[in-house]
């Protein structure tokens, strides 16, 4: 019998709307359409690549300074993430889904490094990672040609 299938996705594709690259997963959408057929090697790896990405972009922006307390305000709120999953990849879920309601960052263990609410944070966070996985896209296009 097969096991669960891991993946990034957060319940936010937006490759349904046409988008290339999904702003909730950061994944190219070959790559979520492929992801049930890959080994499980793959995915890790590709796992790793989009958690590694994560971590580049928020950590420009902010730091984790208590991760017990990151950890506990993402179950209280129920926000799913993975164990072997960064703190800091855990973080820009945090604020994709609170960013509206978190007032005190301290409260969830996170630092910005410069004076920026959450809802702020989130945006330019969300940008930035969104063109870097439009450049993560090119080159795993460029990888895939013939």
């Amino acid at each position: 019998m097969a096991g669960r299938v891991i993946s990034p996705c957060v319940g936010l594709c937006s490759t349904t709307v046409g988008d290339r690259v999904c702003r909730g997963c950061q994944r190219i959408d070959d790559e979520i359409r492929d992801w049930p057929g890959f080994e499980a090697e793959e995915r890790q790896r590709r796992m790793d690549a989009l958690d590694a990405l994560r971590v580049s972009v928020a950590g420009r922006h902010l730091t984790v300074v208590d991760a017990e307390a990151l950890q506990a305000q993402l179950e209280r709120h129920r926000i799913r993430f993975r164990q072997d999953q960064p703190a800091l990849s855990r973080a820009v879920e945090l604020l994709r889904v609170g960013r509206g309601r978190i007032r005190d960052l301290s409260r969830y263990g996170l630092k910005p490094r410069e004076p920026l609410d959450a809802a702020t944070l989130h945006e330019r966070i969300a940008g930035e990672l969104l063109a870097a996985a439009e450049a993560r896209r090119g080159s795993i296009d460029a990888t895939s040609l013939p």
